[in-house]
Order: structure tokens, then sequence, then C-alpha cells
């Protein structure tokens, strides 16, 4: 492969004599990286460019010579539909054969009956692969490796999907994928398409699902990538009032285009149909569907309406998701959208922007938000996690504590819980409970799950040393158990995404900072009861109304020592009595043990099931 390609001023001046006539011409090892050799042709006024080259090998390093319209601009381009490129700093292109046996057919059958159904538990362990896990000598594991020894992990703690942060090529590593320049290339850190396929194989073969960051949203401003790609805006829109990012200091791509928006949706349906990608997590939505997003006044331009919507991204969104559902219907596309922007979910036809999910950004900040808080304040903080239930059911939701929330001296999650080390874990491990007991779809990125004390460092592996201290396996552990009840309990994850699969019990304890609500089945045979407890205090004999006369089980709660906690109050296998309470006629006597979240199920009234 050829080092990075430097031009003289003298070369580039006979490039661009060569090329001003002819528009492009491909440079690369197959021609001695010589401009006159291997031109492309205008396919008339499309603004696509072809050509056929023979005599090129595998592996070949080639690049784009550009010439502006002008003719006073020539420079070489990494190209935009390379199926692989090489390590930074170089900048070329690699010419690359990408043809993979798969052995995943039986994953692939079954993900047609819906793996990413929203009656299917999804549980996403988010993960960026550069600092998941590194080698002895601080190197890159290769994508094969990652794949068996992340599956070896998912198996403990028992997630049903991955969702790896960008692997499109990106040429800033520090970006950690979000500022992509090949589209159609995983990143060359670690490793060829070949070994990202088998990557994805692994994982599917081993039962769990891919889900990729795609960032149409925005692009880099890399002299070898795609702004000024023929020495004037192309693929960004050419108002820098719409075209430039200010927060991200990167290009926005013009969506009035239809070129543009045919490159982006060919990116989205080739990693579903190449690397046989299950789902697309969508970045920045909310910042294309505004004009005015992070503009102050007179920095923006209305629409045709004079409103501040962008009408040409607001269609582009609609024929992504279009496209992919009508290509691949069982996939997900997951928008990472943060406004009250209404229809996220809602299907194309019914004038929404058609996604399957969306986080839930809201809930992110409010329960964060009240966790934070010492015990003693939440009492006066408690509609922060009863608000939700007025939206839940709005749009359909993936609840996500992600990278954001542990990078830019925001702390660690185990950081952001008050008080000592035990009060921290144990404050940890209800929010957890809490997450997973609330409806929505589950997203934790890596760390999180052993309670990491510092905040991620894109530059380093993992603190897996943590592991061999009690606490942090034992929070493991608890996040083992919590995905393992939300698969098997069709209550927890059936009607997730529905209002008749959520009831309160009571919302209102807030001088006790308690909370208790169930989780239905679709067939309301198997209801699961979930009671919050956030202060550090036992509550004795504290009273709760179920629907169901019987016997209901403690299968699961934050303090149990395994886990780390006080044990103060697992109770096995409850009696009902023959008590109204919260509008129900039957109740519980329950032992609350402190900073704990306890799941009980319902095992029958001992003359056989009842349904209400």
């Amino acid at each position: 492969m050829s080092e990075e390609i430097t031009l003289s001023e003298e070369k580039r001046r006979r490039i661009q004599r060569l090329c001003v006539e002819r528009g492009v011409a491909v440079v690369g090892e197959f021609n001695g990286w010589d401009a006159s050799t291997h031109y492309l042709h205008a396919r008339g006024e499309s603004g696509v460019w072809e050509g056929f080259i023979p005599g090129v090998g595998h592996g070949d390093a080639y690049q784009l010579c550009v010439i502006s319209g002008d003719g006073a601009h020539g420079c070489l381009k990494a190209d935009p539909m390379g199926t692989r490129h090489a390590p930074a700093p170089q900048k070329t292109s690699v010419v690359w054969d990408t043809s993979y046996e798969w052995g995943d057919e039986s994953w692939m059958r079954a993900q047609r009956q819906g793996n990413l159904a929203l009656s299917a538990p999804i549980s996403i362990y988010e993960v960026h692969l550069g600092s998941w896990r590194r080698g002895g000598g601080g190197e890159f594991l290769g994508y094969a490796q990652l794949g068996h020894e992340l599956a070896d992990h998912l198996d403990e703690t028992g997630f049903t999907h991955v969702e790896l942060l960008p692997v499109t090529e990106h040429p800033f590593y520090g970006s950690w994928g979000y500022q992509s320049l090949g589209f159609f290339a995983p990143s060359s850190r670690q490793g060829e398409p070949q070994d990202f396929k088998a990557f994805v194989d692994i994982m599917h073969q081993r039962g769990y699902g891919v889900i990729l960051d795609w960032v149409p949203s925005h692009f880099p401003e890399d002299e070898h990538g795609l702004a000024n790609f023929d020495g004037e805006p192309l693929y960004e829109h050419p108002d820098p009032r719409r075209g430039f990012h200010p927060d991200w200091k990167s290009c926005i791509f013009d969506y009035g285009s239809p070129q543009v928006r045919s490159f982006l949706i060919s990116s989205a349906l080739h990693w579903l149909d190449c690397y046989h990608i299950d789902g697309l997590r969508v970045d920045a939505v909310a910042s294309m569907l505004y004009l005015d997003y992070s503009r102050g006044p007179g920095e923006w331009e209305p629409n045709c309406h004079g409103g501040s919507e962008h009408l040409e991204a607001i269609a582009f969104l609609q024929q992504l998701n279009s496209a992919v559902y009508e290509r691949f219907p069982h996939a997900q596309t997951i928008a990472e959208e943060s406004t009250a922007w209404p229809g996220v979910t809602r299907p194309v036809e019914h004038g929404g922007l058609g996604f399957g999910l969306k986080w839930d950004m809201g809930w992110m900040h409010d329960t964060l938000g009240y966790m934070q808080r010492e015990p003693i304040h939440r009492s006066h903080h408690h509609d922060a996690l009863t608000f939700r239930t007025m939206y839940a059911f709005g749009e359909r939701y993936v609840l996500a504590l992600s990278h954001d929330e542990v990078v830019h001296e925001k702390r660690s999650l185990l950081e952001k819980m008050p008080g000592d080390s035990w009060q921290q874990l144990a404050n940890l491990r209800a929010l957890y409970g809490y997450m997973w007991g609330q409806p929505g779809k589950k997203s934790l990125f890596m760390g999180a799950e052993f309670a990491q004390r510092v905040e991620w460092n894109h530059d380093a592996q993992l603190s897996w040393e943590l592991l061999e201290r009690a606490p942090h396996a034992g929070m493991m552990e608890w996040v083992g158990a919590l995905n393992r009840l939300y698969c098997e309990q069709a209550a927890m994850h059936e009607l997730d995404c529905e209002e008749r699969g959520f009831e309160w019990v009571d919302g209102s304890d807030a001088p006790q900072s308690v909370l208790t609500f169930l989780r239905w089945d679709r067939q309301r045979q198997a209801p699961v009861l979930v009671v919050c407890h956030f202060t550090p205090v036992v509550r004795q004999d504290y009273r709760v109304g179920v629907p169901r006369a019987g016997r209901w089980e403690c299968v699961l709660s934050s303090d149990e020592v395994r886990y780390g906690g006080s044990g103060a109050g697992r109770a096995g296998v409850l009696e009902t009595m023959e008590e109204p309470h919260h509008g129900f006629e039957q109740a519980l006597s329950l032992t609350m043990p402190p900073l704990a979240v306890s799941f009980f199920v319902w095992r029958g009234s001992g003359k056989g099931s009842e349904s209400l």
C-alpha cells in the first residue's frame, strides 16, 4: 500500500493542466499516480461521474483527482463510495474485494421473525470498540477477537444487542467515529472489511444482534474528504447558515440534493445488506430537524413558510426510513432526538418521520437529576420520576444511559450518585432496577455494567480490574439478573411500547420516596410488581395493593447480598391479605429494603390461574 500522497506544487500544476478539461481522474498504484491516464466521464447532467479502469488489483491504493469547474483548484480526494480506506494519517482509498462467506444463516432466518420487534426484549450494550478492551501493549484489538470477547461478555451480562459507536472510517480517532468520511467502509483501525463482517458473524452466531451508530447529520472538513469536493460545496449546502454546524465545526449535508440523499440512503442500506447489520441508531436527528438549531437571531434562514423546520431534512429522514423498512422490514432505525418534535416514531404514511424507536432523553435527564440528589431531598422532586407517564407512550422509546453522560467532566454514573461508597453503589443498583422496570427498551454504555468509577476515556480500555472487587462484580451480576428477568418475563418486555403494559399501583408516595407499579403481559396472565424505594432506611410492614390474590414471589431485589446489598428485604414468597389498598382488593405487607428496587411475580392463587 502506498504512503500518504503529497503533491509538489509542480506536480499539482501538471495535474491541473491535465484534468482541467476532463474534471476527474483516478490516480493510484495501478497507473503510477499519473493523472493523465484514467479519466472519469460525466453521465449527462446527473452529477455522476463514471469509468472503467482495467488491471486494477486487490489492495491497490487510489484517490480521485478532482479539478474545480474553473480549473483553478485541484485536490486529491478519497473515494466517497470506497469500501476500504488506508489507516490515518494516510488519505488514500483502497481497492478491495469485500466478499465473505457468512455463517449466520440461522440468525438471518430468525431475524425475519423480528429480533428487533417491538414486542421482543431489546437490551442494548453500547460499545466503543477502540476503548472497550485493548491488547497488553495498549494496541487495538482486531474485529474478530473483539467479537469473541464481546460475545463472552454478553453471555455474562445478558444484553440482547450490541450498539457500536460509528465504525464508519473516520480520520480523527478522538471524534469516536462521529466525524465520519468513509460512509461505506468500516474503520481500518481494527482490521479489514472481512474482519468486520467476521465480527458481525460471530455476534449473530452467538445469538446477539448488532446495531450501528450512523451519522447523516454532518461530516468533517478534512481536505481529502467530502467538503468542497469539486472546489465548491457539493455534498454540503452552499449557504453556511444551512451547510455549516457551529457546534461541531463540521459540514451539514445538502438534503435538498437528490444525489446527496441517494448517497446517504445507499450508505444506510449498504450496512444493512452487505454487513448484515440489524439496526441503525441515527445520530443527532434534532440538529437536522431545525434550521435554527444552535443558532441565534440572524444566523439562520426560515423555510419557505417562514418557519424553522428544515423541510428538506424532514423529507430525507422520511425517505430514509421508508427505504430501510421496505428493504429490511425487520430492522430498526432508532432516532437520537431530544426535542418534542411530534411523530418521530409515527409511520411516514401518517405524517411521521418513520423511525422505529426514539431515545427518551427527557427520562434520562429527569432520572439522573433525581438520583444525583441526596435522598433526604428526593421527596420534594418525586414528579421527576412520575412525569414520564404523561408522555411515555406518545412515541416508542429506548431508555438510554449513553456515552454522552460519562464524558467531559460529567463524571461516571457511579460518581454521580450521592453518599458513601456503599450508598453510591446501592443508588446505582436502584437506578438500574428502576430503568429495567420502566416500559421501554434499554441501552447502557460500556463500563456502567460494573460501575466504572472514572469517566470514559477513549484512549484507554475499561477498568476491568474492578471486577476483582466484590461490589463491582456484584453490580455486573445485578445487571445480568435484570437482563435475564427482562427477557424471561413477558410482562417486562412484551408491551414495552403500549400503555396497557403499565399500571400504577401508587406513584404518589413522595414522603417516603416510594414508587410501585405493575407491568403486564399481553394476555394479562403473569403480572410483575415493581417496588422502588429511594431512601436509605428500612421500612417495615409497607402495604402494597395488588390485583391478584395468592402468592407473590420476590424474584429479584437489588438489596440482595450477592449484588452488594444489605439483605434486608429478600422476602421469598408472600401471601396476599384480603385488605383493600391502592384500589385493589388484595394487599401485600413488605419489608422495604434501603435504596433498592424489588420485583415480585404472581405465582398463582393455589386454585389455578385466574385472569382479570
